[in-house]
């Protein structure tokens, strides 16, 4: 028997594995079409509208956390939040006022709507104008609201500050000796300690960067996990967070570097005068691009994980049919379990990736 006839034996059974699969995949869309078709009502596109709707509202921040709604009676089921503003003073007051955009609020004698999750100034009819591209032209109010995002936030902090005193007082208590919660969380501290902040920053000087790390490994890690709940909470999606939490990254990186990271950047050893001066202004442009890609890969990764979900989720209402829909739940169903992996391997590149910049800027000149 020649000896490359069983590897050629094993790819064409292959490729007609492959084959089969995709004709399978066919048939069943193809049917589920048919169905959806058949199916198919005067309200199809009011339904795709709606879904487009929900999801955008989904990916925004909200003035106030609800909970769920009844679309039949058009009552809301949460709770109002503060709304802070500054238009030629201070402005407190509660997001009820809005009743979810359907009113104005009439704050010493200004009046205020909520349009697209923003606040505008307007007047007692509640008139928008809008440019040629069709953007609102009316004055917005500084905004310092509490909002459902700084809500969630609030929560996540309180409780990662509640799971590291348990752990500081186990510890204490018991000798080293975590117990009750620190039992979850130690291996998950020696994880962030052995496996990202010392092979990166190095033995003599990863403790006074752990703070931030654990920090901002858990912050990011917890919020990933609320937004796969059904509370329609997307803070890691929000690009001013991540952006926030990138720009920490940027200053502590800066604000420790030693002379050989600065060297290394304006005046790189070894290299000819030439170059140092053609590479300057390279090197100079990339430490604010390392901070970008933190901040643009955590928000892309995240939005676009809930974008695909709840897109799969809406077949389920577009399909109408026997096919289409346990086949729309089910890849819904294993991309939420995907997702679980996603959160937590966003917050260990976020972290990972920061403790490496901090291991470039503090590292010692070899000769």
């Amino acid at each position: 028997m020649h000896p490359n006839l069983g590897t050629e034996m094993l790819g064409v059974m292959q490729k007609r594995t492959v084959v089969k699969i995709l004709l399978i995949f066919t048939l069943v869309f193809t049917t589920s079409n048919l169905f959806a078709k058949e199916t198919e009502k005067e309200g199809e596109g009011d339904i795709k509208t709606e879904i487009k709707e929900f999801i955008d509202h989904h990916l925004q921040d909200s003035h106030d956390f609800t909970l769920f709604s009844d679309k039949e009676t058009g009552k809301h089921y949460g709770f109002p939040l503060p709304v802070i503003l500054w238009d030629g003073g201070l402005k407190v007051f509660s997001s009820s006022k809005f009743h979810h955009g359907e009113t104005l609020a009439n704050i010493d004698g200004n009046y205020y709507k909520l349009y697209h999750s923003k606040i505008y100034k307007t007047d007692a009819a509640g008139t928008i104008t809008y440019d040629e591209a069709h953007h609102a032209t009316n004055v917005k109010p500084l905004d310092f609201s509490i909002t459902k995002n700084v809500v969630s936030m609030i929560l996540i902090g309180l409780l990662m500050f509640f799971m590291f005193s348990s752990l500081a007082k186990s510890y204490k208590k018991n000798n080293g000796i975590p117990t009750g919660i620190g039992r979850f969380l130690e291996p998950l501290v020696l994880f962030v300690r052995d496996e990202i902040a010392v092979p990166n920053i190095g033995e003599k000087k990863y403790k006074k960067y752990m703070s931030f790390l654990l920090t901002v490994f858990f912050f990011i890690w917890f919020l990933n996990l609320l937004g796969m709940t059904p509370l329609a909470v997307n803070v890691t999606g929000n690009i001013a967070v991540t952006f926030a939490l990138a720009l920490l990254t940027f200053l502590i990186t800066n604000f420790t570097a030693n002379k050989n990271y600065w060297g290394h950047i304006f005046w790189m050893p070894g290299v000819p005068t030439f170059m140092k001066i053609v590479l300057a202004p390279i090197e100079l442009l990339g430490v604010f691009i390392k901070p970008f890609s933190l901040m643009i890969r955590l928000y892309a990764n995240m939005t676009a994980g809930h974008v695909v979900i709840m897109s799969i989720v809406g077949l389920l209402f577009i399909f109408k049919s026997w096919v289409g829909g346990p086949l729309s739940f089910g890849l819904a169903f294993a991309l939420s379990l995907l997702e679980l992996l996603v959160a937590a391997l966003q917050a260990y590149i976020f972290t990972m990736l920061s403790a490496l910049y901090f291991g470039m800027a503090t590292e010692e000149a070899h000769h």
